[in-house]
């Protein structure tokens, strides 16, 4: 099996790259940080790994290409980029907004079209959404609107792509064991519950992508 795994140096995407190493996988990394990314693709013996911010014109083109030049094509590619803010939506501003909308929609977007590109019939696309699409949260609206909005994407592109014989799947987790909430780009968490355990859910990643026909993992896995 040939993955592209965009966000690999994050937890979650490198969670998800380490399980489907272990099931044997032929990686192709990609994460915004050299260093951090040179280290992950060395302990997962990587093919090729490129380190990119994804938001840069043609970037998610450049990235797919490479990938699968390297792997000679594409059975899967996981995009599990994503960026949060939160405060009341009255006071969220224009250049978070951009930031959410281009890190969490249209880079999806990109990758899912890049990718579908280079994909025979069997391949799947994997996009990681959140919990938010299904239950929009007081406090994180502009967040919320944009895995939504991702989640939507997912569904409509994936009943066009099924007739080329291309899967997309939609994994929506809960909030996770990640970090992700200490670094927001604005603003400042409200109480979380726990955060789940990232391992977990890149088992249940890796499992739909095994299961022919799924095209979900929901917040309630």
């Amino acid at each position: 099996m040939r993955v592209l795994v965009t966000g690999a140096t994050g937890a979650f995407g490198g969670a998800i790259a380490r399980e489907l190493a272990s099931r044997g996988a032929r990686l192709a990394l990609h994460g915004r940080d050299p260093a951090r990314l040179e280290a992950v693709a060395a302990e997962l013996g990587a093919v090729v790994a490129t380190a990119a911010d994804l938001t840069g014109a043609g970037e998610p083109d450049r990235i797919v290409a490479a990938s699968a030049d390297a792997l000679g094509g594409l059975d899967v590619a996981v995009c599990a980029v994503g960026v949060v803010a939160f405060g009341p939506a009255r006071e969220v501003d224009d250049a978070t907004l951009a930031t959410l909308m281009d890190v969490n929609l249209l880079v999806p977007i990109r990758l899912t079209r890049a990718a579908a590109a280079r994909m025979e019939r069997g391949a799947t696309v994997v996009n990681v959404s959140a919990i938010v699409a299904e239950m929009p949260t007081a406090g994180m609206a502009a967040y919320s609107a944009s895995k939504a909005a991702l989640t939507a994407f997912d569904r409509a592109s994936g009943r066009e792509l099924r007739r080329e014989g291309i899967r997309v799947i939609d994994v929506r987790p809960p909030h996770l064991d990640t970090g992700l909430e200490t670094r927001p780009i604005a603003g400042e968490p409200p109480r979380l519950p726990p955060g789940r355990d990232a391992a977990d859910w890149a088992r249940m990643v890796a499992d739909a992508i095994e299961e022919p026909g799924r095209t979900e993992v929901g917040s309630g896995a």
